[in-house]
C-alpha cells in the first residue's frame, strides 16, 4: 500500500483507540499552546540564528527539547498547516497548495481535543488560513478576521486579540493555536526593530515576531498556569536567493523546508535533537499530552524517513513533480532525476552526492511509496471571488484555474530558477488586472517555456480584457496547440466570447464547459449573464442561487439577486436578497422602493412605509413610491392618508395618474 493510504488507516485507527481514554480528568491534562511561525527558516530563528536576536524562544528551547533537524511537508502555508493539524502527509490529506480545501473526512486535532474535553481557540493572521479553507472545524473561536480589510494582519494585532481572549474565566483545559505571519514578504518590521536590522529587513520581522511571542507566552503560562505545554514550529522557511528561489513553494532545499521546532511541558526533557522530525509530528505530539495516544510523539521521537513535497510548479506549470526524503544526514530530491545531499556537513546543498553515494534502503522504499498527485488532484478548490484571489496575491499566492500540460520531457523546477522572479510578478499584475504590464513578461515566460499553458491562457485572456481581440485569438490558438483538446482553452475563450459583440458563440462552449465541471464558477457566472439576455430569466435566477452558495455574493449581486427575482414574483426570494444588500450597503442602498413594493405585495405594511419613506424625492420613479406610499397609508389607516392620496395625485406621472384614477383603496378612504 502507498504511503497515503498508511497514514489515512493510522489516523483512523488511533481515532478509535483514542475513544478509550476520553474519560481521562482535565487535572491530568494540561492545557496547550500551539504558536506556528509563518516564513520562518530554522537558522533565523533560536540559539543557533546568526544576525538576529530572538530571547523569547530562546527561553523556551532553554528549558524544552528543541529539534534542529525539523522539516515542513509543503513549503507553502496551507497544506503546511493541513498537515499539522492532521498528522498527514499532503498525499494523504489532498491540500498540495494553497487555496484548496481540506475535505471533512481527515479529522483535526482540535476536534479530537474538543470531544475529550478541551476548549478550543484559533487565532490565525493571514488569509491563506480563513476559515473556508477547512481548518476550522472543532475550534470553539476560529479568528481569523484580518486588519481593515487587509489580507494579513500584524503579530501584534493578533496578539492582542489573543490577550483578550486569554481574560475569559474557564476551568476546561485549553488547546489554543496561535498564528504569526510577519516575516513574509514584503518585509516591513515595525520600529524599533526596522532601525536595528536596517540591512535585513527579514531578521527584524522575526525579531519583532519574537517580542510578541514573549507576550503571547507570558499570558498563556499565567491564564493557564501549571502544567502547561509549549509547541513552536515554523511552518516553512524562505529562500532569500539561496537555490534562485527568493521566496518560497517551488523548490525543496533546506532554505525553505527546514524549520525551527521547539516543545516544552510535561514529560519533555530539556535538550537538543538531530534526529530528522516532520512537523506532521505536532498533531500526535498534542494528542499525546491531551491523554489521546502516545504513538509518533514527539516526546518520544523515533528515527524514521521523513518525506517533503513542492508540488505547485507541477499543478500550475506542468514541471516535473518533486518529492524529498530525508533520513539521518542524507537527503534526497526527486524532481525527474535525483539529487543526494549529505545536510550535515553540507547544510547548503553545494554538492550533489548523486551517482557517488548509494541511497539507503528505506529511503528508496519511501520515495518509491509516495503517491504523486494527479493533475486535477488540486481542484478542490473553494471557488475564490476576485477579492479574494487579490488578496491571496497581495501576499504572493496565485493559483491557476487551468490543468497544465504535464509532458514527458517537462522540466525540472530547478531549472527554471531564472523565470521564477518574472512568473511570480506576472501573476500578480494578472490577478491585479495590470494586463498592460503583464503581457510583455507573460511573453518571455512562453518563449523559455513554450508549453506552459497556464501562462499561454493568461496571455489569451489579458489580451481578451484589453480589446485586443486580434492578440487574444491568436494567443488562444497558441495555447489550442500546447493542447489541442483542453477543456481550459475552451472555457477561456468561451468567457472571450461572452463579453464581447459575439456572446452567442460562447453559449455552445460554456454549455460543454458545465457539463465537464459543473461547478466552474467563472462559466456558471458568464451564462448566468447570456441567459438574463435570453430572456431566459428562470436558469438565469438558478444559475445565480448556485453561484451564491459557491461565493459569498457582494452587495450589488445580491440586489440584481433581488432584481430578478421581483420580475419572476418570486417575492420571498426577492425580499431577502434586497434586504441582505441593505444591511450591508447601509445609506447606499438604492432599492428602498423596490423593497417597499415587496414588502406592500407581502402584507408587510409597517415594513412597506419605512422602506417607501427612505425612497428620496430625487429618485427617478418617485411618483411610483409616492403613490406606493399612499396605499399603504390607507392600508394601516394613518390618520393623514388623504393628504397622502393628495400628494400622489400632485407627482403623478403618466403612469400612475392612471393607477390612481383606478384605486379603489383611494375612492374607500375618508376625505
Amino acid at each position: 500500500m502507498a504511503i497515503g493510504g498508511l497514514l489515512v488507516l493510522a489516523a483512523c485507527s488511533k481515532e478509535q483507540a483514542s475513544d478509550a481514554v476520553t474519560a481521562q480528568t482535565s487535572a491530568s491534562r494540561p492545557s496547550i499552546l500551539l504558536v506556528t511561525l509563518d516564513t520562518t527558516r530554522a537558522d533565523a530563528i533560536g540559539p543557533d540564528a546568526v544576525g538576529v536576536e530572538t530571547p523569547a524562544f530562546n527561553a523556551v528551547a532553554q528549558r524544552g527539547r528543541r529539534f534542529r533537524q525539523a522539516y515542513a511537508t509543503v513549503p507553502q502555508t496551507l497544506p503546511s498547516h493541513s498537515s499539522m493539524m492532521t498528522g498527514l502527509y499532503p498525499a494523504a490529506h489532498g491540500v498540495h497548495e494553497n487555496a484548496r480545501y481540506l475535505a471533512s473526512n481527515h479529522p483535526l486535532v482540535a476536534e479530537r481535543l474538543r470531544h475529550a474535553g478541551y476548549r478550543t481557540a484559533a487565532f490565525v493572521s493571514a488569509f491563506p488560513l480563513a476559515r473556508r479553507f477547512g481548518l476550522a472545524r472543532g475550534f470553539d473561536v476560529y479568528d481569523d478576521e484580518p486588519s481593515a480589510g487587509k489580507a494579513e494582519r500584524t503579530a501584534q494585532a493578533t496578539t492582542e486579540r489573543v490577550l483578550a481572549y486569554l481574560g475569559q474565566d474557564s476551568r476546561q483545559p485549553l488547546f489554543l493555536w496561535v498564528h504569526f505571519f510577519d516575516p513574509h514578504e514584503p518585509y516591513e518590521p515595525p520600529e524599533p526593530f526596522r532601525s536595528r536590522y536596517p540591512g535585513n529587513p527579514y531578521r527584524g520581522e522575526i525579531a519583532a515576531m519574537d517580542q510578541q511571542l514573549g507576550r503571547l507566552l507570558h499570558a498563556f503560562e499565567e491564564r493557564t498556569g501549571q502544567p502547561a505545554a509549549v509547541i513552536i514550529a515554523g511552518d516553512h522557511g524562505e529562500g532569500l536567493g539561496e537555490h534562485g528561489e527568493a521566496e518560497h513553494g517551488k523548490l525543496l532545499y533546506q532554505a525553505v523546508m527546514r524549520v525551527p521546532l521547539v516543545i516544552a511541558g510535561p514529560g519533555v526533557a530539556a535538550g537538543v535533537i538531530d534526529t530528522p522530525v516532520s512537523t506532521r509530528r505536532i498533531f500526535h505530539t498534542i494528542l499525546d499530552w491531551a491523554g489521546q495516544s502516545a504513538d509518533s510523539s514527539l516526546r518520544q521521537p523515533t528515527q524514521e524517513v521523513v518525506l517533503g513535497e513542492a508540488m505547485e510548479p507541477f499543478f500550475q506549470y506542468g514541471w516535473q513533480p518533486q518529492v524529498m526524503a530525508i533520513e539521518a544526514r542524507q537527503k534526497v530530491i526527486l524532481a525527474g532525476k535525483i539529487e543526494v545531499y549529505d545536510v550535515v556537513s553540507d547544510p547548503g546543498e553545494s554538492r550533489d552526492l548523486a551517482g557517488t553515494e548509494a541511497l539507503s534502503r528505506p529511503i528508496r522504499q519511501a520515495l518509491r511509496d509516495y503517491p504523486l498527485p494527479a493533475i486535477n488532484a488540486s481542484t478542490a478548490s473553494t471557488n475564490l471571488g476576485d477579492e479574494e484571489r487579490r488578496k491571496l496575491a497581495s501576499l504572493g499566492y496565485v493559483s491557476s484555474d487551468s490543468k497544465p500540460v504535464v509532458r514527458k520531457d517537462a522540466p525540472r523546477p530547478r531549472d527554471m530558477v531564472k523565470i521564477f522572479e518574472i512568473l511570480d510578478r506576472s501573476s500578480v499584475l494578472f490577478v491585479g488586472e495590470d494586463f498592460q504590464r503583464a503581457i510583455p513578461l507573460l511573453e518571455e515566460i512562453l518563449r523559455r517555456d513554450p508549453h506552459n499553458l497556464s501562462v499561454a491562457l493568461r496571455l489569451a485572456a489579458s489580451h481578451s480584457r484589453l480589446g485586443n481581440d486580434g492578440r487574444a485569438l491568436a494567443a488562444f490558438r497558441k495555447a489550442e496547440s500546447i493542447s489541442p483538446d483542453s477543456p481550459d482553452v475552451r472555457h477561456y475563450l468561451a468567457l472571450h466570447y461572452a463579453k464581447g459583440k459575439e456572446w452567442e458563440r460562447a453559449v455552445p462552449l460554456l454549455e460543454r464547459g458545465l457539463q465537464e465541471s459543473p461547478d466552474r464558477l467563472p462559466a456558471l457566472e458568464a451564462l448566468a449573464v447570456i441567459r438574463e439576455r435570453q430572456g431566459r430569466l428562470e436558469e438565469a435566477l438558478g444559475l445565480r442561487q448556485k453561484i451564491y452558495t459557491m461565493r459569498t455574493a457582494v452587495p450589488a449581486e445580491l440586489a440584481q439577486l433581488g432584481e430578478l427575482a421581483m420580475r419572476l414574483g418570486q417575492t420571498a426570494l426577492a425580499i431577502d436578497s434586497f434586504e441582505k444588500a441593505r444591511v450591508l450597503q447601509g445609506t447606499r442602498f438604492k432599492r428602498d422602493l423596490e423593497l417597499g413594493v415587496l414588502y406592500l405585495s407581502a402584507r408587510r405594511f409597517e415594513e412597506a412605509r419605512d422602506a417607501l419613506d427612505r425612497v428620496p424625492s430625487a429618485h427617478r420613479s418617485y411618483a411610483m413610491a409616492v403613490f406606493k406610499r399612499a396605499q399603504v397609508s390607507v392600508l394601516l389607516r394613518e390618520p393623514d392618508q388623504a393628504s397622502r392620496i393628495a400628494r400622489a395625485r400632485q407627482h403623478a406621472d403618466s403612469t400612475t395618474r392612471e393607477l390612481i384614477a383606478r384605486e379603489r383603496l383611494f375612492e374607500a378612504a375618508p376625505r
